[in-house]
């Protein structure tokens, strides 16, 4: 499972981060969250910390210094924490735990391990992920614009765009090599803007970890300064509870089982990670190498079908009950496979089929240019005649994107190796190919029907 950056992705279309989040809130009350539950926060953040200021205790738990002060002022009541040092201003209070507090937190532990920013109410995410699903068409001068620095023909882009407005699962499907997964991934380009994401979510009492730094990539903090200012004056200021984040890529290959698409309980930790389709919320889930995964695809079709028709999933905690969750996301399946070697009721619900196959001669030598330029090898023409009418003709190998670049990358390797200057010398070239296809001469199947798993797109 993994995210993919982009460096030449839309700009947000906000202008400011801290438009993104939601307000702060102003009392107890507006976070959701029960007293008991942030007393447990508290006293466990004070038992690791071993003591600390209240500004500290904010920054913390992600909350304003006002609310997180009206918590330990009622731990003081309790007998559960005392002041042991004052400060010039009200920031500066440290407080520690008593020996009644020592053993709250004791207990707290034994039954959840978390700390860290207080969680948002599953109530509060799941409005913010439907707030935040694309309402703004993609159009076909949107798509063009976007993918105008990628080596792709109109006609795929136009499908790719028609296939996102329809928010309906979309299938990819290709010989190995042809570009699948890189294609997959680019459609992040024609989501619109950033999004919020909950470092975590509070489902009936049980915390459930949906930030990570292997899904989201949080914005450049344009707006950081605002929680350095007037730490115990939360007005106005955005609930540090969120993270504004690029939309997430998520994907998922051979090792995706149907255990993952359900929480997953750390009984050390003592809380949930969120599965990795929740995380991918508000951005795309891919699902790779369709087919070849541990779960058949009819097995997983059965467990998305009403997730995808509803817009809603649901997840079961430890104790048995089930919490209802949004589903919302782009869902892209890429496979090696034909779609007639699929299951007939999983292509029924696959809205859009869009074949990724060989590219043309004047694609392939943009993408051999651009290999040339990247591997610091001079373009040559002739070399590149070569590849095509002797090598891929002679060899009766279709071309497909990754092979400039899995052969070039070869040459400027063998290069290195041999101490000389590099180049597209056709000796090279060749040497390339054999290594790369293990091709003796013989002509060969031609890869568009090939599902051999030497090569994952």
């Amino acid at each position: 499972m993994g995210l993919v950056h982009f460096p030449h992705a839309l700009a947000p279309r906000t202008s400011s981060i801290a438009s993104l989040l939601p307000r702060a809130p102003q009392t107890l009350e507006e976070t959701g969250l029960p007293g008991p539950f942030l007393a447990d926060l508290v006293a466990k953040t004070l038992l690791q910390a071993a003591g600390a200021k209240l500004v500290e205790l904010a920054t913390r738990l992600c909350l304003g210094g006002a609310l997180v002060g009206a918590v330990c002022q009622a731990m003081r009541r309790d007998g559960l924490l005392e002041v042991s040092r004052r400060g010039e201003q009200e920031s500066d209070v440290v407080f520690e735990l008593t020996l009644a507090g020592r053993a709250r937190a004791l207990d707290a532990f034994s039954r959840s391990a978390y700390v860290g920013p207080a969680p948002v109410t599953l109530e509060d995410y799941a409005a913010r992920v439907r707030a935040q699903t694309p309402s703004e068409p993609v159009t076909l001068r949107l798509a063009r614009a976007v993918f105008a620095d990628l080596i792709l023909a109109d006609e795929l882009v136009d499908k790719l765009g028609t296939a996102m407005n329809s928010a309906r699962p979309l299938l990819l499907h290709g010989p190995a090599g042809s570009g699948k997964t890189f294609i997959a991934r680019s459609l992040q380009r024609l989501l619109p803007g950033p999004i919020a994401i909950p470092h975590a979510v509070l489902a009936q009492d049980e915390v459930i970890r949906l930030y990570d730094v292997q899904c989201h990539r949080p914005l450049d903090a344009d707006d950081a300064a605002l929680a350095a200012r007037a730490p115990l004056d939360n007005r106005a200021r955005p609930d540090a509870r969120w993270v504004a984040c690029e939309r997430p890529v998520v994907s998922c290959g051979g090792e995706l089982t149907l255990e993952m698409l359900d929480l997953g309980f750390d009984p050390r930790a003592g809380y949930y990670e969120a599965p990795p389709h929740l995380k991918a919320s508000n951005g795309l889930f891919i699902v790779d190498d369709l087919g070849r995964q541990r779960v058949t695809p009819r097995e997983l079709m059965n467990r998305w079908i009403v997730p995808m028709e509803r817009r809603h999933d649901h997840l079961t905690l430890r104790g048995g009950a089930r919490v209802e969750v949004p589903f919302e996301m782009q869902l892209v399946f890429s496979s090696n496979l034909a779609p007639g070697a699929l299951d007939d009721a999983f292509l029924r619900r696959i809205g859009h089929k869009i074949e990724v196959g060989p590219v043309d001669s004047h694609a392939y030598a943009r993408i051999f240019a651009s290999a040339c330029e990247d591997e610091g090898l001079p373009l040559d023409d002739e070399a590149l005649e070569h590849l095509i009418e002797t090598l891929h003709g002679g060899r009766g190998r279709a071309l497909l994107a990754c092979h400039p670049r899995d052969l070039l990358r070869l040459v400027a390797s063998r290069a290195r190796y041999l101490e000389v200057p590099p180049s597209l010398d056709p000796g090279l070239m060749d040497w390339a190919w054999h290594t790369l296809f293990g091709d003796d001469g013989d002509a060969r199947r031609d890869a568009a029907a090939s599902d051999s798993p030497r090569r994952s797109s």
